[in-house]
């Protein structure tokens, strides 16, 4: 496994500048926005599949410093019911596993998306009960009419690449844990794997540990991110909470750079659980710290986790 980071933190540095500084961090693998809702501040597919010369400075730039792409990520919503976000979204979706092609990256880092209630719909609809049975039915229209005739015929996008792509479970997205993470790759072929992240387990109730363990090789790449959930909060209210992420003191949970929400000892045990699947990538980290600054985040992220992550080939066992 390699740290890296998630460099839409950097978003206001050129790539010359963001990769010298991830460099100096002791970093030497980055993963990269394309496009939707994390932008593309370093990196334009369109752009850079129209343009050799563009396309071999991209490359060049990466080269110099010895830096690998871990993933480029184009977190959006492909099956948004407006269709100009929809189809925008799954455009970025189609060029950034083009160009992940190309470069050799291996995983395009996005969201299952999800749908509205009907074809009538202005808006996604997320479902969090089974009843009134319209519920129900929203849920199985969702799956059977949106979701999976849209990943299959991407899977055959991702097979002729030779990419896989990377959800991520999210809630708000139809794919928000484990068990709808194993349904879209069941449904969609094995081109379809999860970008693992903590912070959103955590909320919801799971246990990171186990949900690796079940996914396996499912993961092919994993953020690090924390969630510190706030006990007279979440006893007050829930988990479910709509409330502003700047409202820190009144929501039932915020997100927290690593550490900050769940101890040394928890962390280690899910670094631990990648090692026993297998899982040799990115540890990417990203910051949605709303208590510090994005330098001082990472930093401490990766002071925090520098010790923990095994680097490949380095995990000889004394009595082999």
């Amino acid at each position: 496994m390699k740290l890296g980071v998630f460099a839409v933190l950097f978003s206001k540095m050129s790539l010359g500048e963001m990769l010298d500084y991830v460099k100096e961090s002791g970093l030497d693998t980055v993963e990269i926005g394309t496009g939707g809702y994390v932008g593309n501040a370093h990196c334009n597919p369109k752009e850079l599949l129209a343009d050799s010369r563009k396309l071999e400075q991209f490359k060049q730039a990466f080269e110099s410093k010895g830096i690998k792409i871990s993933a480029l990520s184009c977190h959006g919503n492909p099956l948004h019911p407006n269709t100009e976000i929809a189809d925008e979204h799954h455009d970025v979706f189609v060029d950034t596993v083009k160009l992940a092609s190309i470069l050799g990256v291996e995983s395009v880092v996005t969201f299952a998306g999800c749908p509205g209630e009907s074809e009538y719909s202005q808006h996604p609809v997320w479902i969090t009960n089974p009843w009134p049975e319209d519920f129900s039915n929203v849920v199985k229209w969702q799956w059977e009419n949106k979701v999976i005739p849209y990943w299959k015929r991407q899977s055959e996008l991702l097979e002729e690449c030779n990419v896989r792509v990377a959800i991520e479970p999210h809630p708000g997205f139809v794919v928000y844990n484990t068990e709808t993470a194993l349904r879209l790759r069941n449904e969609c072929g094995n081109r379809i794997g999860i970008n693992f992240d903590p912070s959103h387990y955590f909320w919801q109730g799971m246990d990171p540990v186990v949900s690796i363990k079940a996914l396996g090789d499912a993961i092919v790449h994993f953020h690090a991110k924390d969630t510190k959930v706030d006990n007279q909060n979440c006893l007050l209210n829930g988990v479910l909470d709509t409330k502003s992420y700047a409202d820190i003191s009144n929501r039932s949970w915020v997100f927290r750079t690593v550490g900050y929400g769940h101890g040394e000892d928890v962390w280690r045990d899910i670094i631990s659980a990648l090692q026993v699947i297998g899982y040799q990538g990115a540890i990417s980290i990203e910051h949605e710290d709303g208590l510090m600054s994005v330098e001082e985040g990472f930093s401490k992220a990766v002071a925090f986790l520098k010790d923990m992550v095994i680097k490949e080939g380095a995990k000889e066992l004394w009595w082999a």
